[in-house]
Parts: structure tokens; sequence; C-alpha cells
């Protein structure tokens, strides 16, 4: 025969239930806060320079037509990885005139292609940027996104 299920079984069971779904919550907040100090995706510090050149890139909204790291439009090239592919990721003064040269080519006037319009930088600006593009080149992206071309 069954038994009936009393006011004060019933509320042991919320309250034990309660109480183990708040030590598994901790327990997930725990270990997601040792995985985000132990592993950060950042390869290098973040410095004032690359503080500059992120809200530069925001305040140029280059994300309208850039992707970084995937994020953004397709309209123009990806530029998580652009010093790398310009071979100077290891050099700061390179970087800054490898992107000084490009923005200040801009726009290349070629008929038929896609046109970068010019913006008026200063040379604080553009390093600033181009230290934010060669830290962005440096995120560790834990293997995203997949490549699928085998």
């Amino acid at each position: 025969m069954a038994e009936m299920l009393t006011k004060s079984r019933a509320r042991n069971i919320f309250y034990g239930g309660s109480l183990f779904f708040v030590v598994v919550f901790i327990a997930l907040a725990v270990h997601s806060h040792y995985h985000i100090v132990n592993t950060s995706t950042a390869g290098a510090p973040l410095t004032e320079a690359v503080a500059h050149g992120k809200s530069v890139w925001e305040r140029h909204s280059c994300i309208n037509c850039h992707t970084l790291h995937g994020e953004g439009a397709y309209f123009a090239p990806e530029l998580g990885n652009v010093m790398t592919r310009w071979g100077v990721q290891d050099d700061p003064e390179g970087a800054f005139e490898v992107l000084d040269a490009w923005i200040e080519a801009q726009p290349s006037g070629i008929e038929g292609r896609r046109q970068m319009p010019h913006f008026e930088l200063t040379e604080e600006d553009k390093r600033g940027l181009a230290e934010f593009l060669r830290w962005a080149d440096q995120t560790n992206l834990q293997g995203w996104p997949p490549n699928d071309a085998g």
C-alpha cells in the first residue's frame, strides 16, 4: 500500500532538492571561474595601446565591413590574423607601417573592386589599431573555427 505524501515530506523533498541544486550551481560556478582564470585565450597583454586601438575599431565601426575571428560582416577581409598574413605579427613598428600605408592608400580606386573609405586617423589611432590587430592575432582561438577542408 502506497503511503501518502504528507506536508512535512513534501517540504523535505522541496528543501532537499533545492539544496542539491544550489550545491550543483556553486560547484559549476567554481569550476567555470577556475577554467576562465587558468585558461585565458589572450596571447598578449592588454595594454593601453590595444585598448585605444579597440576604441578606434569601435568608433569607426570597422566590424560593419570586416570580421574579427568570424564576428562581423563579410563584405571585407577577416582581420583576426591580418598581421600574420602581412608577416608583421612580431614587429610593432612594421605592423604600424604596413597598416598606415594601407589606410592612406584607401580608397584604392580600382574599378569593380570593393572600396574601403579613407578614414582621417591620427598616427596615435593607427598605432593603436595596429596594436589591437596584433593583439587579436595572438588570441588563442582554441581550434575555432573548425576546418572542414580535411
